[in-house]
């Protein structure tokens, strides 16, 4: 048996995902956490993930801090329009994403689909040379329009500069639908809800050459067959064969409400209409352009009030739904702060300073032979050593009063030796681990984490 996941299905996942992630009525709560302050191996390489619970399990304990997500949103690869760049025009036929991008990004944000690729008279594709500018183009937003170098475009949308901010990466452009209430204010969304309620129905953008045929000694007549109307077109031949079909116009043209079509024209070359959405290109961002990747974003800001480690590094990013209280009894269940510190720790006895211990030193109980890699000395939290057990270590549980020895020769005695933070780092689900390179953190530093989900 052969199937396919339609990109519906899978722009359907996608936007469900972010409205769960986004949603203010339920109990849903997502983090970001960091963690993982050893190295990979002797070199510090990278390494992959493996998706199996073990991976799981490890990432739990590499845990330092969470922070709860505030911000996300529906993404698509960035194209920044560049001259001399042969772009590809919108096709019903588009699987994936094309090698020469049907869309792109220009330098004032705003993002266009391209409708028609600018061909010569032998049917051979030309570079772009005028960035798409529905302004200097002189027309109405909502209209497609001709460059002078043959390409025909039409805006989307825009980029407001809260969405570049949080959502446009080098790789990635944030991108949705407008709703009516969501853009009562916002003048890139009121833009693009304009385009959406504007949008012509089923129009047919262009004429695929499937076969050019042969023997033309003249460029047939047109015309176009369905349960829609005024589309027209021209043909261009050379060498005695169609190579290329035009839509006359960037309006009337294209016609309207065309669900199925046909090209009706004299010879032996084979011709078929590409059709645009049902709903018209510009009514659904999404659609359009195949987005089904959400970006979740979230900036730890030096030590977060004391729950974020600015005295290490991490190289593990996380993100969970839904973390427990380690106290669920005493603090109710569900964890919803902002922030949290999540790595286990434990009190000494005398002196943080006495017992010479520091971070990334391996420390090892004299009685109970567990093993761990320090995260943190803090000497204001009650001598505390915060540490993470992992691969590398024997797991299991310090005792109250055992001695100390550290790898660095460090030694001391434990009070409290198996204590756990505010979070239950093993409750929730675990969606997502990324493995960085090094990362170092500092008081005046603030991470931007950008988590990108695909479907």
């Amino acid at each position: 048996m052969t199937a396919i996941v339609t990109d519906p299905l899978k722009r359907k996942l996608a936007t469900d995902l972010l409205t769960e992630i986004g949603s203010t009525s339920d109990s849903n709560e997502f983090y970001v956490g960091i963690g993982k302050t050893d190295t990979y191996d002797s070199a510090d390489t990278t390494i992959i993930p493996i998706r199996h619970t073990f991976e799981e399990r490890v990432a739990r304990g590499n845990l330092e801090s969470v922070k709860k997500v505030t911000a996300s949103s529906m993404v698509i690869p960035r194209h920044n329009w560049s001259s001399g760049t042969t772009y590809s025009a919108f096709s019903d036929k588009q699987e994936g994403y094309p090698s020469n991008a049907y869309y792109v990004l220009t330098e004032n944000n705003e993002v266009y689909v391209c409708l028609q690729q600018s061909k010569d008279n032998t049917g051979s594709a030309n570079p772009s040379t005028v960035v798409p500018n529905y302004s200097a183009a002189s027309v109405n937003q909502v209209q497609a329009f001709e460059t002078s170098d043959g390409y025909r475009w039409k805006l989307l949308y825009s980029i407001s500069a809260g969405d570049a901010t949080n959502f446009l990466t080098s790789a990635f452009m944030p991108i949705s639908v407008v709703s009516k209430d969501s853009a009562s204010s916002n003048t890139t969304e009121l833009q693009q809800l304009n385009i959406q309620n504007t949008s012509t129905p089923g129009q047919i953008v262009g004429v695929e050459v499937v076969d050019g045929g042969n023997g033309y000694t003249s460029a047939p007549s047109l015309t176009f067959r369905g349960n829609g109307a005024s589309a027209a077109a021209t043909a261009t031949i050379s060498g005695g064969a169609i190579v290329k079909v035009e839509m006359n116009n960037e309006s009337a043209g294209l016609g309207s409400g065309y669900d199925y079509a046909s090209v009706n024209f004299t010879g032996n070359a084979t011709l078929r209409p590409i059709i645009g959405p049902r709903d018209g290109i510009g009514t659904n961002a999404l659609a359009d352009l195949k987005s089904s990747s959400v970006m979740i974003n979230a900036k730890p800001n030096g030590s977060e009030s004391g729950t974020f480690n600015i005295t290490n590094d991490f190289r593990q990013i996380s993100l969970f739904k839904n973390l427990d209280y380690t106290d669920s009894a005493a603090d109710g269940g569900r964890f919803s702060g902002v922030t949290s510190k999540a790595n286990r720790n434990m009190t000494l006895t005398g002196t943080i300073a006495a017992t010479g211990f520091a971070i990334d030193e391996i420390i090892t109980g004299g009685t109970s032979g567990a093993t761990a890699i320090i995260d943190e000395v803090d000497s204001a939290a009650g001598k505390a050593v915060r540490f993470h057990q992992n691969e590398k270590t024997r797991n299991g549980n310090f005792t109250d009063g055992e001695a100390l020895s550290g790898s660095l020769g460090a030694s001391g005695t434990i009070d409290s030796g198996n204590l756990f933070g505010v979070i239950d780092i093993y409750s929730g689900d675990l969606l997502y681990i990324e493995n960085r390179a090094r990362i170092v953190r500092s008081s005046v530093q603030t991470e931007d984490i950008k988590v990108i989900l695909t479907v």
